[in-house]
């Protein structure tokens, strides 16, 4: 059997120990399989028992997740606050602090437009430095090495970068975690599959197989039937857990098992063992930017494998197995012929077909351009119901960390600082001072650090709004040039 991360049942005695004192065991502990397969066990009450025994306080881990949507929200828009196109945030909005009238100008780079600069901005302040770096760390990673400095504990995935998008030109378009030196942090999974090998391990297949015998060992092996003993023990008679507990891991796992099975798409026919299994539905790599002039896709096809993304991507962080990285809902500037009816709260809020609504074909029958299209003296019907969209698959991501309630009471989105944001405050390109002022910006709590339940008018630089968060979390270093003045924004400190 293999070996578990705290606990060896092939010991009897120490397996017994494990069981009668007090019911304990770590936080951390981990099943961990062959081939680099390791699956972190859900809050348990045990797990919260352990810290009362130790006379510790009860404490949670540091993370920062930096979330991504493309276009933007235009600042006239973001002032009709949940009445407008908010309005999936608020179920969250006392979980949630919105900030309006952030200015990012300083990211403005001459000769590039502001979806670029804004996106390579999002979570930095800085401009970009070239086409694939950022001109700065992010503000998940600027956390994580000051939390974690010697590195994170064994078996975590240092820092998670995953995302649904197509517009692939400039790194910086769909990339949002980066190094102190501004380069990437960690390697995109833009595949639900890949995010999950990229967290759970992957089924040994042997040093030699070819692509087809690893394709069928994939398809008839879960990565969870390397740790089925420890699955066994944990809930069986000798499981060191009350009978709550061991069905909360037997649920645990079987959702892991479910979403792999979806990321995977495991289909089995009467006539074979295994059925192949069919590429994700929409394009990746690039297929999926073909010269920059859009895709055609429908809201299902979108929204089904973000959603599944979101799913896998809130799972690995409720388990612990990341505490540090990004999410993105669309690149900047990104150029999709979206179709489909829209509901929202049991009611058709759009039929959305922007090629036939635009009147054109490639990258003008794009939903990019109804950001181009904005006037504030206008209805922006189109633009309302995309940035709509956008609110309710970021709120689906937020609501997945909502769902899960850690030792101090508070749920993980709660006890996270979770940056939201985008690339511009205005789409039309003709003023760029104008484009990368009012971006919107939301954060959670931070484990209480930040004032939530509320709609605030920042007014302030983003260089400013993210130092203040970085000061929060005790980072000594700051974003930005070392002999600007730096000014602390004390009205988002709780």
């Amino acid at each position: 059997m293999t070996t578990l991360g705290h606990c060896d049942s092939n010991h009897p005695v120490r397996a017994r120990r494990q069981t009668t004192v007090a019911r304990r065991i770590s936080r951390r502990t981990l099943l961990r399989g062959a081939a680099g397969v390791t699956v972190g066990l859900p809050l348990l009450e045990e797990m919260m028992l352990s810290t009362a025994v130790a006379g510790q306080a009860t404490s949670v881990p540091v993370r920062a997740f930096n979330v991504f949507f493309g276009l933007g929200i235009p600042a006239p828009l973001q002032r009709e606050g949940y009445g407008g196109v908010l309005e999936p945030l608020k179920s969250l909005k006392d979980k949630l602090l919105v900030m309006r009238n952030v200015d990012q100008v300083r990211c403005d780079q001459s000769g590039i437009n502001a979806h670029f600069d804004g996106a390579s901005g999002a979570f930095t302040a800085e401009p970009p430095s070239g086409e694939a770096k950022a001109g700065g760390p992010s503000i998940d990673q600027v956390i994580r090495r000051t939390h974690y400095a010697d590195g994170l504990p064994t078996g975590m995935v240092p820092t998670l970068i995953g995302g649904t998008f197509f517009r692939r030109s400039r790194v910086s378009r769909y990339v949002h975690s980066y190094n102190i030196d501004g380069t990437v942090a960690a390697s995109m999974q833009e595949r639900p599959r890949d995010l999950f090998d990229r967290v759970f391990g992957r089924v040994d297949s042997g040093g030699n197989a070819d692509e087809s015998t690893v394709r069928e060992k994939r398809l008839r092996k879960s990565v969870l039937d390397s740790v089925v003993d420890q699955y066994k023990y944990y809930t069986g008679p000798a499981s060191p857990l009350g009978t709550a507990s061991r069905g909360r891991v037997a649920d645990h796992l079987d959702r892991i098992r479910e979403l792999e099975q979806r990321a995977f798409s495991l289909q089995r026919s009467q006539h074979t063992p295994v059925d192949p299994p069919p590429e994700s539905s929409i394009l990746h790599g690039g297929l999926a930017d073909p010269g920059g002039e859009g895709i055609d896709i429908t809201l299902d096809e979108l929204t089904g494998e973000w959603r599944l993304m979101a799913e896998l991507y809130a799972l690995a962080v409720q388990a612990d197995r990341v505490r540090f990285g990004s999410l993105t809902f669309l690149a900047a500037g990104e150029r999709i012929r979206l179709t489909g009816d829209y509901h929202y709260g049991g009611r058709l809020v759009h039929t959305f077909d922007d090629a036939s609504r635009l009147k054109a074909s490639g990258s003008k029958g794009c939903s990019h351009e109804w950001w181009h299209k904005f006037n504030p003296k206008k209805d922006n019907t189109e633009l309302r119901a995309h940035a709509h969209l956008k609110m309710r698959e970021v709120a689906f991501f937020l609501k997945q960390l909502d769902a899960v309630t850690e030792a101090n009471g508070k749920t993980i989105l709660e006890n996270s600082l979770v940056t939201i944001s985008t690339e511009s405050g205005d789409g039309r390109h003709n003023d760029p001072k104008r484009e990368l002022s009012g971006v919107f910006h939301a954060i959670s709590g931070g484990g209480g650090r930040f004032k939530t339940g509320q709609i605030m008018d920042v007014g302030r630089e983003g260089l400013d709004v993210y130092n203040t968060m970085l000061s929060a979390f005790g980072a000594a270093s700051t974003l930005g040039p070392k002999r600007r003045d730096h000014q602390t924004v004390d009205a988002i400190l709780a």
